[in-house]
């Protein structure tokens, strides 16, 4: 009995042992090969397909910018780098130069050689405005060419000297690098237009009927500018005027433009006055009659201060050896 009872205890904790066993769960079967491949295939085949929908898309973005430009006639945009700088001075594109010009409405200019022993000197007087200076002129009694003012604030009238003269000149105000004398009425300026510089000179040819010469009241700025003294010059030449360069600055481009044209340059040799003393003005004086004695001729430039007038009163020993003739005396 005892036997067959321990055998069933045994037999009873192995069946228990079999059962704690068979609660156990089961490990997990490893995933196959092909199933890993098949993701790796899957991950490679998503990222080639946005790849490619990105490439579509920038091709697509690209051609729409390309078609943009092409309306808008923008082949390419400019970077900062590649932007030209404009100059200030002046907006006027410059003229082609040419060796020669024909067209204009007066007679080219011709110089009067001179046909006695003595060679001939110029003397103009500048900034003349008033009728006191005119009457100093006249009482020089010699041959000296008043330049006068075109009519402004101080002078509303100043055109009216004119009258009664046979030689006078058009003192012509022009752009200079001193803005205290670009204040002047009607100042030409390197910014003006064509029709504005046009319709100056005009208007000069209406207050000056019988003048022949015209000068620049300073005018550094103006004369310098290529594109802008060639157009006035045009002008100038196209309304019966000569222009006699009174070269106020070294970097004048009259001289250059004036031979474009075939004319010969009318240029002011030497000032007399700007030191205003009797000794500094007749020392000018002998230097512009050495120079038309080197020449042939010399033009001398003035103003009527009243120590001028005086040095020119007492220079006939100083003037002895050259002929006095007015501009057009020397320039037709």
């Amino acid at each position: 009995m005892d036997r067959m009872a321990a055998q069933s205890k045994k037999n009873s904790k192995s069946s228990s042992s079999r059962k704690k066993t068979s609660t156990k769960k089961k490990p997990r079967k490893k995933k196959s090969k092909t199933s890993k491949l098949r993701k790796v295939f899957l991950i490679f085949f998503t990222l080639i397909l946005v790849g490619t929908l990105m490439a579509i898309a920038y091709y697509l973005g690209q051609e729409t910018t390309r078609k943009t430009l092409a309306k808008t006639k923008i082949t390419k945009p400019l970077l900062v780098t590649e932007k030209k700088r404009i100059k200030v001075t002046s907006t006027r594109k410059k003229p082609k130069k040419k060796k020669h010009i024909k067209s204009s409405k007066v007679d080219k200019v011709t110089f009067v050689p001179y046909t006695k022993s003595k060679p001939k000197l110029v003397i103009i007087i500048d900034d003349v405005h008033t009728k006191a200076q005119v009457s100093a002129i006249k009482s020089l009694a010699m041959k000296v060419t008043p330049s006068i003012f075109p009519p402004y604030k101080l002078s509303p009238n100043s055109h009216h000297l004119a009258r009664g003269l046979k030689h006078y000149m058009i003192h012509l105000p022009m752009e200079s690098g001193n803005k205290q004398f670009n204040t002047q009425y009607k100042t030409l300026k390197v910014s003006f237009s064509h029709k504005k510089i046009e319709n100056r000179i005009k208007e000069l040819r209406l207050l000056f009927p019988k003048a022949k010469f015209i000068n620049n009241h300073t005018g550094s700025v103006f004369t310098s500018d290529y594109a802008s003294m060639h157009l006035a010059y045009k002008i100038i030449r196209e309304n019966g005027f000569i222009f006699l360069d009174s070269k106020t600055k070294n970097t004048s481009k009259v001289k250059e433009i004036a031979h474009a044209y075939g004319d010969i340059y009318v240029v002011r040799d030497i000032f007399i006055d700007n030191k205003h003393t009797l000794t500094a003005i007749h020392q000018q004086l002998k230097k512009a009659v050495k120079l038309a004695k080197k020449k042939g001729y010399a033009i001398a430039i003035g103003h009527p201060h009243t120590v001028t007038m005086k040095a020119l009163t007492s220079a006939k020993e100083i003037l002895k050896d050259v002929e006095l003739v007015y501009i057009d005396e020397l320039y037709n």
